[in-house]
């Protein structure tokens, strides 16, 4: 690798690209440092943070190093010898053998001072010339190519991949810790790939799904799920075998539900949790793995996407020493999110913080989690009872379910200690109604409730390919916008480039956060309905969500279509 080293000043190729200014000075310090932290290709480094377009990297190196410059997708990988694609020179050192000429081996890299490249020349025997090209087609080419050699090793004679299955390797593997291997087994090469993969795209799901007659995996990105892959259908069982390997369940169940965890060691600063479930279908078992990254679920609450009303009304809630504080919203809406960062915020050594969740998601230092557990009826309501008896300052409850939980929880919040619990409804004032007709009593709901959130999460806008969209004004006004606010902003639409996922780059929250005022609890004890707290909600100027959406939609930060497909 180029020497990377801490400096005050920029030198060799970062220097180069600051001259020709492709990249500043600045810029090109902070990715430097980054990339010596990440021990990875600086030019790596800047392609894949999209500090630079690839092609305008490959070029620069080209000029910078002397080197050939080349386009691999214009080379036919079928005359490449077989001994040459192979995961160590391939993978490891992200350089693609090309052809063999006259004793020399031509490799495409997109980094000519990757670390033990020639080592390359002691695994073929030929010695290494080198082609620059970009390294958004380098990667694209060789996942093709491994993903192709993968699929052909595995498909091969039944009895070879049983035998992977159920070797030594795999049975060293079984335990909390499974680590990143690209040279062991065909069947864990297919499962690390796929899984790595969706953790370099940001997905928050891998779905593996068996049909009669395909297979189809998909992961779910920002929100949506795209098909990524259609391994043949003969892999199902093997894969099977190898997620529930990894998980520790049981690999000869195949009638009733499995839930199982496992980890995967990335880098000695990166390890990501997994949560598994494994469920039978009519035509076999489906596997969703979802990925728990504990740097996306932290947050400052700056992060969320909440406007000042919106936060100022949070951390006042948060201040409060008793009281109970609501976030709503549907599966997948970013409750979890909004509460662990209620939770990192709060998290001091001077609280006992306390949190009975199904699952936990994300273990939490220095906060007490319980993962309840049905089976031996360690449920909500019986953490909770517990939790009373354990001098708690915090409490979070991962969900209110019933009346028994309901009830424990305003107690809780009437006695000394601040609660922080979700729901399932779709707005603040209809979690009220929800309460109410769960069988609250209402004046104990009006003394205990601090505050309500209600969100969503929805695609934000690529900035790089974003574009313009002009609407009617008769539309807009129908879409919910006034008519002397028309005019005065700029709508956009999704576009497509190579740093996005059709024309959406991660997500953020839309929110309705809803502070308890005097009148709403003197209409809550008279036992009013979703309608009546609505009004008020109105009269107290609190933007409702789909208004919070479509200020959202008036900066930019996403698109009117993107903002009704949320609320459709």
């Amino acid at each position: 690798m180029e020497n990377m080293s801490s400096k005050s000043s920029l030198s060799g190729f970062a220097y180069y690209l600051s001259e020709n200014k492709l990249l500043d000075k600045e810029a090109g310090l902070d990715a430097l440092k980054k990339a010596t932290q990440e021990k990875t290709s600086y030019i790596d480094y800047l392609v894949k943070e999209k500090l630079i377009e690839a092609p305008l990297v490959a070029k620069a190196a080209s000029e910078y190093y002397g080197l050939p410059l080349c386009d691999v997708t214009t080379f036919n990988f079928d005359l490449i010898p077989n001994e040459f694609l192979n995961m160590q020179i391939v993978r490891k050192r992200q350089a693609l053998p090309l052809f063999e000429k006259n004793g020399f081996l031509y490799l495409a890299v997109t980094d000519p001072t990757i670390e033990n490249l020639y080592d390359v020349k002691f695994l073929t025997g030929y010695d290494i010339r080198l082609l620059i090209t970009e390294g958004t087609k380098l990667t694209q080419i060789i996942d093709s190519l491994l993903n192709t050699i993968i699929i052909s090793e595995i498909s091969g004679p039944a009895t070879k991949a049983e035998e992977s299955i159920s070797s030594e390797p795999y049975k060293e593997e079984i335990s909390d810790v499974v680590t990143y291997d690209v040279e062991s087994a065909p069947v864990v090469n297919y499962v690390n790939k796929i899984i790595i993969d969706a953790i370099e795209k940001g997905a928050s799901d891998i779905h593996f799904e068996r049909y009669d007659k395909d297979y189809r995996i998909r992961y779910r990105l920002n929100g949506v799920l795209y098909p990524i892959a259609s391994p043949p259908i003969k892999l199902a069982n093997y894969l099977l075998a190898r997620i529930k390997i990894m998980s520790n369940l049981d690999i000869t169940e195949h009638r009733v539900p499995q839930d199982g965890r496992f980890k995967m060691t990335l880098s000695k600063f990166k390890t990501i949790d997994f949560r598994v479930s494994v469920c039978p279908t009519l035509y076999g078992e489906k596997i969703v793995l979802r990925l728990l990254d504990p740097t996306q679920i932290f947050h400052n609450l700056d992060e969320l996407g909440m406007n000042k009303f919106q936060k100022d009304n949070l951390i006042k809630g948060l201040s409060h020493t008793q009281g109970i504080i609501l976030v709503t919203g549907p599966t997948g809406s970013g409750k979890t999110v909004t509460l662990y960062s209620a939770l990192n915020y709060l998290n001091s050594t001077e609280d006992n913080i306390m949190t009975v969740e199904d699952p936990v998601e994300i273990p939490l230092h220095g906060i007490n989690q319980v993962h309840v557990n049905p089976k031996i009826g360690l449920n909500f309501a019986t953490a909770l009872r517990a939790f009373l008896r354990q001098d708690p300052d915090i409490i979070m409850v991962g969900e209110i379910r019933d009346l028994e939980t309901a009830q424990i929880s305003i107690q809780a919040s009437q006695t000394g200690h601040l609660v922080l619990s979700t729901l399932h409804t779709n707005s603040g004032p209809e979690t009220i109604a929800r309460l109410l007709y769960m069988g609250i009593e209402p004046y104990n709901l009006a003394s205990a409730l601090i505050l309500v959130i209600a969100q969503r999460l929805l695609r934000v806008l690529c900035n790089f390919c974003k574009q313009k969209d002009e609407l009617p004004e008769d539309i807009l006004l129908k879409e919910g916008f006034r008519k002397d606010e028309i005019g005065t902003f700029q709508l956009y639409k999704a576009g497509e480039c190579e740093r996005c996922i059709h024309g959406y780059s991660g997500r953020s929250g839309i929110f309705e956060v809803m502070p308890i005022s005097d009148e709403m609890r003197y209409l809550i004890m008279r036992g009013a309905n979703a309608i009546d707290i609505n009004e008020q909600a109105k009269k107290e100027q609190i933007p409702s969500l789909r208004e919070d959406g479509l200020d959202k939609v008036k900066k930019g930060i996403t698109s009117l279509a993107e903002l009704n497909r949320t609320f459709k």
